[in-house]
């Protein structure tokens, strides 16, 4: 069945891009109009990040962020096909950020959200960057589908570790110089195992093992986003989120990123995954020893009198 499948897609990767956009505005129709995927989910998660913005804003927004949400998939399915000069035209990165720290001897930690397209960037970045790279992905339920984009996204440098089995699956890389790549927006298994803070001008549970990783090696923090030039055409952006990890406070790491990802989703909103429930934990008092953040919780009644601590 695989070889079904696989020879499927293969066939439809061979069509020029501009065709399969077309086909990916069709599918928006479906999605969108027909079939609803998440509408309500979406236009949640928007009204809590800007509520300054008009309803038609956020409808835009919305509409825009569908299409990419699409054209993600359609653009994974032309990767079957298409060589590594095809990638590096429509995908490009200042990646001398990380080839300089390459440098220094030391491994590092790239901390980034769920922004589009990942299935280009982990590719192009996995061939561009003189580290090993290490990428930490969540296992696909259908097994015909999580092999092929197993074997998509390994089909250059780029080496995958199951979220299921991270810590075991790095050690085999230990004594050596990589890069790796966490998902820092990830919702944490439990709200009580989490770092509080806001996001977006709500109390928000972040997982804590980007940090935590980063503290226990003093590994190089590196933030990065995927900047859409225009449609099919990408700029991946690193920055130093922080050289020294080991130096800051608990939280504090996790604080800069999260600021740091409010201002990229700002620019490009549209590009951020709105479909999945980032705000579903709701805030508690019982949280408050969890609170990192330097400014006090945003929240609504009935919490307005208790008093929370932070740690330090």
């Amino acid at each position: 069945m695989y070889y079904i499948v696989y020879g499927l897609l293969y066939l439809v990767s061979l069509l020029p891009l501009p065709l399969l956009y077309v086909i990916s505005d069709g599918i928006f129709v479906l999605v969108y109009y027909i079939i609803g995927y998440r509408k309500n989910v979406v236009m949640e998660n928007l009204n809590i990040a800007f509520p300054e913005k008009t309803k038609s804003e956020k409808i835009k927004i919305a509409k825009k962020f569908y299409h990419n949400f699409i054209d993600n998939f359609i653009e994974a399915i032309k990767m079957i096909s298409v060589n590594d000069k095809f990638i590096f035209k429509h995908f490009t990165g200042n990646f001398e950020v990380l080839n300089e720290l390459y440098k220094t001897g030391k491994s590092c930690h790239i901390l980034l959200g769920h922004t589009f397209n990942w299935e280009w960037g982990n590719h192009a970045a996995g061939l561009k960057m003189d580290y090993k790279f290490l990428v930490v992905y969540m296992p696909i339920a259908n097994k015909i589908v999580d092999r092929i984009f197993y074997n998509l996204r390994t089909r250059g440098k780029t080496i995958l570790l199951s979220a299921h089995h991270m810590r075991r699956d790095l050690m085999e890389h230990r004594n050596s110089q990589y890069a790796l790549a966490l998902a820092a927006d990830q919702n944490p298994g439990g709200p009580d195992r989490a770092y509080w803070l806001n996001f977006f001008g709500r109390p928000t549970p972040f997982v804590t093992g980007p940090e935590k990783g980063a503290k226990t090696g003093d590994l190089p923090a590196v933030f990065c986003y995927i900047e859409k030039l225009r449609r099919g055409y990408y700029d991946l952006k690193f920055s130093i989120g922080e050289q020294n990890p080991s130096k800051l406070k608990q939280g504090e790491l996790t604080t800069r990123f999260v600021r740091y990802l409010e201002k990229v989703i700002s620019i490009q909103p549209d590009m951020w995954l709105w479909s999945h429930k980032r705000w579903k934990h709701q805030w508690k008092p019982e949280y408050s020893k969890l609170w990192v953040d330097n400014d006090e919780p945003n929240f609504t009644e009935p919490y307005l009198n208790v008093v929370y601590e932070t740690r330090s």
